[in-house]
């Protein structure tokens, strides 16, 4: 809705992706590829695109400034989220870096080892093992992967059990609307873990695990954008 603004928004933000520092309270152990999870999901799941943001004024200054929005809402054993942030990278290189799931442990902190395990069309699944204060957590994702209609959403992938209870999002990103060769890129998870967790501490994992989601994003993006710009730039002088 346009009556609002993303940071007035809180209560209504039910979206639910990868911020992994959520997990640090879940009950490690449980992952087992060769059995069901224990339900078919209980946090609602996106079916398509997303719904698109309305941004204010206000908001709009933020990220021209270079910073990211960033909303949470802690829940009784997790959290749901949302991070805008704009990235000085053309989409396609953007969604180059969320797509190599193989590089996630250079690129994203606590990630140690992903790997896919099913790439069928759009259908991509994903196993991530993080290590959080030396415990390590692994789940399963199921990816709707549409980067060419402009977002990836996901949820678990039910068929195998993870150590978290439920995780469901998306990634959308979109060209810049006033800056060429920018992206404007949205984010937005709803985690629930097994374990207890403190409500102080919800909070401050959410908010950290959401607004480390797009940080890593911009920094990869951009570094691989200049990168290719100095390889044309210099194959532009060598010609």
């Amino acid at each position: 809705p346009a009556d609002g603004g993303l940071m007035r928004r809180r209560a209504a933000l039910w979206v639910p992706a990868f911020g992994s520092t959520l997990l640090a309270a879940a009950v490690a152990g449980g992952a087992a590829p060769q059995k069901p999870h224990p339900h078919q999901g209980i946090v609602p799941r996106f079916e398509g695109e997303p719904p698109k943001v309305e941004l204010s004024d206000d908001e709009r200054g933020v990220l021209a400034r270079g910073k990211s929005i960033v909303t949470t809402v802690p829940g009784d054993a997790g959290g749901r989220g949302m991070a805008v942030q704009d990235v000085h990278a053309p989409p396609e290189v953007v969604w180059d870096r969320i797509g190599d799931y193989r590089d996630y442990p250079r690129m994203v902190d606590e990630v140690v080892e992903c790997e896919p395990y099913l790439e069928d069309g759009d259908d991509v699944r994903v196993r991530f093992e993080i290590r959080v204060l030396g415990i390590p957590y692994v789940y399963y994702v199921r990816h709707v992967f549409r980067p060419e209609a402009g977002y990836i959403t996901w949820t678990l992938d039910y068929t195998r059990e993870s150590d978290l209870d439920d995780s469901v999002g998306y990634w959308a990103v979109a060209p810049h609307p006033d800056r060429a060769g920018w992206s404007r890129v949205f984010y937005s998870i709803d985690m629930r873990t097994r374990g207890f967790m403190p409500g102080f501490v919800r909070g401050f994992v959410t908010r950290r695990g959401v607004k480390s989601a797009t940080a890593w994003v911009k920094r990869e993006s951009e570094a691989l954008a200049a990168t290719q710009e100095a390889a044309r730039d210099g194959t532009e002088t060598g010609s």
